[in-house]
């Protein structure tokens, strides 16, 4: 019995003792866990992972004592888009307007406008405001209409156009203009140099339109039929540029980055597999057609007064026998008819004589005659021309005359 009463004893004891040191284990446990818990909420506050913010204090946030913090302000941020290009535009899109040609009705048509092209108002006097735009803008018009960028659309009187260089100048009442466009230097352009161009592709619904592309190349020669009989007539000497040129555009502004018109947007290669290729007339070169044409109503060019036709349009038959060339000679104008009274007629030139050159300079064709004889001479000069009458060689010098429409 005591042995039980003892051995109960101790164990009561024993599990009174492991009763004791489980509360102690369980209570620092606890004590332990929260500690842990406590130190832990900074950081994760500064992970977000509480569903609040953990504001510090003002001792903290080093602000002294008793001053309160200014609400928090949320501020709209603005961009300023403005770049050179938006300036360039800015500074003459204004200046392009649209050019409508209206047609009166005949047998053959039922009129109305005919087409919209563009156009640049390029000065004020006097009055009056004057626009220059592309000959086939405003050819066969029986009215012309200026719309401005206002949408207001005035009526226009034509002063003169020229079909070899692709030009006319219009004029209206300078009381509807505000801003005329200034001419750049476009023999200073250089391939890869940015170029914006502006007018109203496709119409007046997409008036003022601007595309943007760069030089893509200079002194381009593009070969143009006047009379669409399939033979070239003239070398337009061109700007080229890969900033989208579509019907519509024609007359506008080729405009470089500094807002001035470089020039007269008139052209694309239209193919199917050619993408990026239009041509624009360089304004250093339509400023001498612009002021006649302003001033004359035409051009004013030197005048031979012959009718003239390439050797390479010529049945090889007709240049020994009709010509009579000798066989070397195969590049050359020939005279097909000569205008009584003129240079050419004074100079002693006659039918089927083949002129083979200018002043010494070589020409090869027709085109090659008309680019010297515009582009190198001016009425009033004399020219000394190299030609072949019955298979001899002479030469002749005459005086340039203006021609008489």
């Amino acid at each position: 019995m005591g042995y039980y009463d003892d051995h109960y004893e101790a164990h009561g004891q024993t599990r009174r003792k492991r009763r004791s040191g489980s509360f102690l284990s369980t209570l620092v446990g606890a004590v332990l866990g929260g500690l842990l818990v406590l130190m832990s909420i900074p950081a994760l506050s500064r992970w977000d992972v509480l569903p609040y913010d953990v504001v510090p204090s003002q001792e903290e946030r080093g602000k002294p004592e008793g001053e309160s913090e200014a609400p928090a302000v949320r501020q709209s941020v603005s961009v300023d888009v403005t770049t050179a290009v938006t300036k360039a535009i800015d500074q003459v899109s204004d200046a392009v307007v649209g050019v409508v040609n209206i047609q009166e009705a005949s047998f053959w048509s039922q009129g109305g406008e005919a087409g919209v092209g563009s156009g640049v108002i390029y000065k004020k006097a006097g009055g009056r405001a004057f626009i220059v735009t592309n000959h086939h803008v405003v050819e066969n018009a029986s009215q012309l209409e200026v719309s401005l960028k206002d949408g207001t659309r005035v009526p226009a009187k034509l002063l003169g156009s020229d079909v070899l260089m692709d030009l006319a100048v219009l004029e209206i009442d300078a009381k509807h203009v505000k801003k005329v466009a200034e001419f750049g230097d476009s023999d200073a352009v250089k391939p890869g140099e940015p170029v914006i161009a502006i007018g109203n592709p496709l119409g007046l619904q997409f008036a003022g339109s601007v595309t943007q592309g760069i030089i893509s190349g200079t002194n381009r020669t593009v070969e143009v039929d006047l009379d669409q009989d399939g033979s070239p007539d003239w070398n337009a000497e061109v700007l080229q540029t890969d900033a989208a040129i579509n019907p519509g555009n024609s007359g506008g502004a080729l405009v470089n980055i500094k807002g001035q018109v470089i020039g007269i947007n008139s052209m694309k290669i239209a193919q199917e597999a050619v993408e990026g290729i239009g041509f624009a007339i360089p304004i250093n070169t339509a400023i001498p057609i612009i002021s006649d044409l302003e001033k004359y109503g035409q051009v004013r060019r030197p005048y031979m007064g012959v009718e003239l036709r390439s050797l390479s349009d010529i049945p090889s038959y007709h240049l020994q026998a009709t010509l009579h060339l000798p066989p070397n000679v195969t590049e050359g104008a020939a005279v097909i008819q000569v205008v009584p009274m003129s240079p050419a007629a004074q100079a002693g030139l006659k039918q089927f004589d083949v002129i083979v050159a200018l002043d010494g300079e070589k020409i090869r064709n027709v085109l090659d005659l008309r680019k010297y004889l515009y582009t190198k001479k001016s009425i009033g000069d004399r020219m000394e021309v190299t030609f072949y009458r019955d298979g001899e060689k002479r030469t002749v010098t005459m005086k340039l005359a203006r021609e008489s429409y």
